[in-house]
């Protein structure tokens, strides 16, 4: 791996922390001239004023939808069909295989096709929304060594960054090792979200991103994983999306849940119940959005244990 690799800026940070950017980006919209608002881990999104976003048009059936308001609060539980499909998800996650013998030496690699609203890392200029394009990453198992990207279409001059270590001790880390000490009774799975995610106004929408964190970049322990899609089902305001579409065209379920106007949707196959990727998009007219406005998709093509950063399957 190359040592001159440029650092990772701020348009190249995982999608779970674009997704809490994107969330504060809305909010400025609606209160233009707020302070720059402290995100996960550590990262400050820049003040600036959106203009008019161009977005991609789309519609999905929603089941059971209870309206959000802005700070999280008026909501229902999930209703029964969100609780029964998650409960079909976190079975079919119990039963997902995982690399045997996985070494600390070793890397996660994720490939991935993606297409997320960003904005210049200096604020120079508006956000924008680039064409769906290939995405892959190798992060160290343990989360000691560097990781690796590659995402040419959104890195000009460069087709590959050095991915940093991840800070020990940091709950929300997705490295493998620290996954596996997470819980995995659905209850205190939830507990744990609860106390781990943090970014925006809403506990409830900041709980579900953190899910959709775990669930994307990352390769989750089968009993891990079935905890975690138990606990989404506590989360109040999830919905079931009968039909959504992710980055690669796949038609999938979803599980879904709306704060100020924007779902995040968490993609799964209908047959199988493996996830498939994610999407977000406006569910009613909200300052420069339309309703059926995407905002943000991705779709998971590979997920594997590999040696080195760099290597393919």
């Amino acid at each position: 791996m190359n040592d001159d690799l440029p650092e990772l800026p701020e348009r190249e940070l995982p999608l779970g922390r674009h997704r809490v950017l994107k969330e504060h980006l809305m909010r400025e919209i609606r209160t233009e001239g707020s302070d720059p608002v402290r995100v996960r881990k550590g990262w400050l999104r820049p003040s600036f004023t959106v203009p008019a976003i161009a977005a991609v048009a789309a519609a999905a059936t929603v089941v059971g939808l209870t309206v959000v308001n802005q700070g999280g609060g008026g909501v229902q539980a999930a209703p029964p069909q969100a609780v029964a499909l998650l409960d079909d998800i976190a079975l079919a996650a119990g039963k997902t295989g995982v690399p045997t013998g996985i070494r600390d030496d070793q890397y996660v690699y994720v490939d991935s096709k993606v297409s997320y609203m960003s904005s210049p890392a200096d604020g120079s200029g508006p956000p924008s929304f680039p064409p769906v394009h290939r995405r892959e990453v190798w992060k160290s198992v343990d989360g000691t060594r560097q990781g690796l990207l590659k995402e040419p279409d959104v890195n000009p001059g460069s087709n590959q960054s050095k991915l940093e270590t991840e800070t020990p001790g940091v709950a929300s880390n997705t490295n493998y090792r620290h996954l596996q000490t997470l819980p995995t009774d659905p209850a205190k799975m939830l507990d744990w979200l609860h106390k781990s995610s943090h970014g925006g106004k809403s506990e409830n929408q900041n709980t579900f991103v953190l899910v959709g964190d775990l669930s994307y970049e990352s390769l989750m322990p089968p009993e891990v994983a079935a905890a975690l899609y138990r606990a989404a089902a506590k989360i109040p305001g999830v919905v079931v999306v009968e039909d959504a579409v992710d980055a690669a065209g796949r038609h999938g379920i979803a599980v879904g849940r709306e704060d100020s106007g924007v779902m995040e949707q968490l993609i799964f196959d209908k047959k199988t119940k493996a996830f498939l990727g994610e999407r977000e998009v406006a569910v009613r007219d909200v300052e420069n959005l339309k309703k059926g406005d995407v905002i943000g998709v991705s779709a998971i093509m590979n997920r594997t244990v590999v040696d080195r950063p760099g290597q393919q399957p």
